[in-house]
C-alpha cells in the first residue's frame, strides 16, 4: 500500500526486539496509531529524539498488514520540552497522555480529540502556575467530548438544585431523593472548582485561584474516580500527579 502522512502527538513508546520501538501517536486524519520505528534505539537511528512523548510530528508511515503500522520518516514539529524538564508538568502531561490513549480509537478519526491533547500539552509547556488544574481542566472537556460529562451545578437525574451528594454511575451530583443507598456527600466548594475548571479555557486554567487544599483533593478524588469508573480501567498516572502537588 502507498505511504501516508499524518501529524500527531506522541503518547507513548515501548521497547521491540533489541532496536526497535512501538510507538503510540495520536493523529489528526487516522485517529490513534501503533507503529513500528526500527532502529530507533541504535545510536546511529535517523529518528533520533523525534518520537518522545509530548512531541509534536509529522510522519510518513506505511499501513501494516497486521495492527502495526511503520514509520519511514519523522520531522518534529513542536518538541515541549519544557514538559520533559519538569516533574509537575510531566506528572500533568502524563495523565493528558494516559487520558487520551484509553479513550481513543486506533485508526478512528478524531480530530477534535487530538486538537484538545495539542491545546493541552501546549499549555503545559507555556509553564503555567497550576499544572495540575490545567490537567484537571483537561480532563473534565475529554470527559465532556467522550459524552461522559459529570453534572456539576444541578442533580444528574431530576435536575433539582444544590445537590449534595455524588455518584459516578449516576452521572455526577445527585440530590437526596435521587442517590441511590451508599452514595457519599459532596461539598459545594468541590462543585464549584469542579464546574469553573470545566468552562476554563486550558490556557488560562492554571491561573484559576485555587481553593484550599481539603477541597483540592475532594475535587480531585471526585474527578479520577469519576474518569476510572467511566473509562473502566485505573489511571496509573494519578499517583504522580498526586505526589506533585501535595
Amino acid at each position: 500500500m502507498p505511504p501516508y502522512k499524518e501529524q500527531g502527538i506522541v503518547l507513548r513508546s515501548a521497547k521491540l526486539g533489541e532496536a526497535d520501538k512501538i510507538v503510540t501517536v495520536m493523529t489528526q486524519g487516522a485517529g490513534k496509531v501503533r507503529a513500528v520505528a526500527k532502529g530507533i534505539r541504535k545510536t546511529t537511528s535517523r529518528f533520533g529524539a523525534r518520537l518522545e512523548p509530548f512531541t509534536h510530528v509529522s510522519l510518513m508511515l506505511y499501513r501494516g498488514r497486521g495492527s502495526l503500522d511503520t514509520i519511514t520518516q519523522a520531522e518534529i514539529i513542536a518538541p515541549h520540552p519544557n514538559i520533559r524538564a519538569d516533574l509537575a508538568l510531566f506528572a500533568a502531561g502524563e495523565t493528558m497522555l494516559e487520558a487520551v490513549d484509553k479513550v481513543a480509537q486506533e485508526h478512528e478519526r478524531n480530530v477534535r480529540l487530538t486538537m484538545l491533547l495539542l491545546t493541552g500539552i501546549r499549555a503545559l509547556d507555556a509553564r503555567p502556575a497550576d499544572s495540575t488544574a490545567v490537567a484537571e481542566s483537561f480532563m473534565l472537556k475529554l470527559l465532556s467530548l467522550s459524552g461522559f460529562h459529570p453534572s456539576l451545578t444541578a442533580c444528574a437525574v431530576c435536575g433539582a438544585a444544590d445537590p449534595q451528594l455524588f455518584s459516578a454511575g449516576l452521572g455526577g451530583a445527585v440530590c437526596n431523593g435521587c442517590a441511590e443507598s451508599g452514595v457519599g456527600p459532596v461539598s459545594r466548594a468541590a462543585l464549584a472548582y469542579l464546574a469553573e475548571l470545566a468552562q476554563t479555557d486550558l490556557g488560562v486554567a492554571g491561573s484559576v485561584a485555587q481553593p484550599e487544599m481539603r477541597v483540592r483533593k475532594e475535587s480531585r478524588g471526585l474527578l479520577y474516580g469519576f474518569a476510572e469508573y467511566h473509562f473502566e480501567r485505573r489511571m496509573k498516572s494519578v499517583p504522580m500527579l498526586v505526589r506533585t502537588t501535595q
